[in-house]
């Protein structure tokens, strides 16, 4: 049977799976649309977490990411698992005891605000539709090579999908829906990896394999050693060794731990479970499941960085696999014969031989071009001509994308074709399962928090979904543009600037609203809108204004800037509260009733209004 054939079995099932969950499932009450109707089981509910929180940039970028920058690419792993520990400590069990559906919501009432609310829901709306750029795109990375189509395609083809069962089921039929996706995802991700530590390794458990010996043709050296002595050899830096400066790397770090703590989507799900005791069992069963994929990823990196060097280096042209022209064809790797061996070769900058190879990561991606004529597009040796082709400032040989390693990996290794199907239904499962929580929450955002409690308070249910589910087409439009025309080079980086906005906007509010029940309402809107401008106008300049490396503010990429717009947030904020009323009596009793646990820890369930 056909790769091919596979692929689309595999695929077709899961598929198949999630359009039935969501119509089954579908949303009849702005509850259920909302929250599922708060009884979802801790169990499934914690599942459904983790397939929201595992995105495009964990599964398919986070392990390449590793893969190419190697200690540099752990500020993902700390950052993002340290920030969920954040997030269900110190936000979730009391904005459940709070007893709002939506983080706009909460910020509404706890800050006696309209303004407050009508800011929180534009911050949403900017976190959410830059989350969920990344997202399609990865979407559009998997299906442009599971159909040999280009990544446009790719990206209306995911869209469409997301919008059937995220748009009619809501909450309730997402809720479900990602339970099947986390069982496709954690099978998806972790065979591989086994295949693969047992192949290079001799050790079934790929985290002991990462510290354990390579053995494969024979050796029998530490993997590290292996790993470094690949690396220096071609004029690379220490695998272990890091390039990054140390503020901008615990910038980067810190901006996405506590955007992670201030992510809507994630913190919506909470809402889901019964009580607050709920809460806390389904916060467990989240990390718990997601430490199945986390801990697996620096295996996977590693691993697929042996296998490149291992397969590529140095092989002939005539004599590449058959997999590398696959991904030629379809623009996900390329090569350039810049010395006329015809050999694909792959030097860091501090090798030289016949000429000088740097890989070229980041920036622009290099695409095959299509403008030539049909019969220009082929190089002498074969190959798919490259549109930089004749960029001398661009010398290397070998481009990949980092987005691309991890559906590389099975390849290089030769692992069965049913493994390789099964990883290509897992990479669409982590794309959609969070592309479909985020469209939730910008939808709700602007159906319930902007149109409901702003602009039309007689709207009915019905119309509130109503208009839910048309804000979520044109939500889904406008994220598949910036799909096809991201904003950086890779998804884990797109996905990095989301947790910069909410790092900058939410994390500090919400903290402060839980914790300083002398925060008022005029500190709060100040040091939103504070946080999250100085962080997206950074970001802007940096990614799309022609700002230059020189000009970093400490050397911090719009990666970590985040961090220090939420600085901004919090100096503004109470600096405008030392000068402005003080916060009623009501609400400051509001805020200390969400520390006191109920009697009978069962709390109310969550509210429609």
């Amino acid at each position: 049977m056909s790769q091919d054939v596979l692929n689309f079995i595999f695929i077709g099932i899961s598929f198949a799976v999630y359009v039935a969950i969501a119509f089954r499932s579908k949303a009849s009450s702005t509850k259920e649309y909302y929250t599922a109707g708060g009884g979802v089981s801790p169990i499934a509910n914690g599942m459904a977490t983790a397939a929201d929180w595992m995105s495009a940039a964990t599964f398919i970028s986070m392990a390449g990411t590793v893969a190419i920058s190697g200690y540099d690419g752990s500020r993902f792993l700390m950052g993002w698992t340290g920030g969920f520990v954040l997030l269900t400590v110190l936000m979730v069990p009391y904005l459940r005891k709070f007893g709002k559906a939506t983080v706009p919501d909460f910020i509404g009432d706890r800050f006696y605000s309209k303004t407050a609310r009508g800011v929180a829901v534009l911050c949403a709306i900017f976190i959410c539709m830059t989350y969920i750029m990344g997202q399609m795109r990865g979407v559009g990375v998997v299906f442009s090579q599971l159909f040999g189509i280009n990544i446009a395609s790719g990206v209306a083809i995911g869209s469409l999908i997301v919008f059937v069962y995220a748009g009619l089921g809501g909450m309730k039929g997402i809720t479900y829906t990602q339970v099947a996706q986390y069982t496709v995802m954690a099978f998806a991700y972790t065979l591989p990896a086994i295949f693969i530590a047992l192949a290079m390794t001799g050790n079934v458990v790929p985290q002991l394999g990462l510290i354990g010996n390579y053995t494969a043709d024979g050796e029998a050296v530490p993997f590290f050693e292996k790993l470094n002595n690949i690396n220096t050899e071609l004029g690379f830096q220490e695998y272990t060794s890091g390039k990054m400066s140390t503020i901008n790397m615990f910038c980067i770090t810190a901006a996405l731990m506590c955007g992670t703590a201030g992510l809507p989507h994630v913190i919506v799900r909470f809402f889901t479970v019964k009580n607050v005791r709920s809460v806390r069992r389904s916060a467990a069963w989240t990390l718990g499941f997601i430490a199945v994929i986390y801990l697996t990823a620096p295996a996977i990196g590693a691993f697929s960085r042996v296998n490149l060097i291992e397969t590529l280096h140095n092989t002939p042209y005539a004599d590449a696999p058959s997999w590398f022209k696959e991904f030629e064809a379809t623009g996900q790797m390329a090569w350039v014969d810049k010395n006329g061996d015809g050999k694909i070769q792959y030097y860091g900058p501090g090798k030289s031989e016949a000429g000088t190879f740097t890989v070229f990561l980041g920036g622009a991606p290099v695409y095959p071009s299509f403008d030539a004529p049909e019969h220009q597009r082929i190089g002498e040796h074969g190959e798919r001509l490259l549109a930089n082709r004749s960029d001398d400032t661009n010398p290397n040989e070998l481009w990949f994308g980092n987005d691309i390693m991890v559906m590389a990996n099975p390849y290089m290794a030769g692992l069965p074709g049913w493994v390789i199907a099964l990883l290509m239904a897992g990479c669409i499962a982590a794309a959609l399962s969070t592309a479909a929580g985020l469209l939730l929450v910008l939808s709700t955002s602007i159906s319930h928090d902007l149109m409901k409690k702003i602009v039309k308070p007689d709207l009915t249910d019905r119309e509130e979904v109503n208009y839910a589910r048309g804000a979520s087409f044109v939500a889904l439009a406008v994220a598949a543009y910036f799909g096809i025309n991201p904003p950086s080079a890779f998804i884990a980086q797109t996905v990095a600037f989301a947790f910069g906005l909410a790092a900058s906007s939410f994390f500090p509010t919400l903290l402060m609203g839980i914790f300083s029940s002398k925060l008022n309402k005029h500190g709060a809107i100040a040091g939103m809108i504070a946080g999250i401008s100085f962080t997206v106008i950074y970001i802007l300049y940096f990614q799309f204004l022609g700002g230059t490396p020189d000009q970093l503010l400490f050397g911090i990429t719009p990666e970590g800037i985040g961090f220090v717009g939420m600085l901004i947030n919090f100096a503004v904020a109470f600096a405008v509260n030392a000068f402005t009323p003080k916060v009623p009596e009501e609400i400051q009793a509001m805020v200390a009733n969400i520390h006191i646990p109920s009697a009978n820890k069962v709390d109310a369930e969550v509210k429609d209004g």
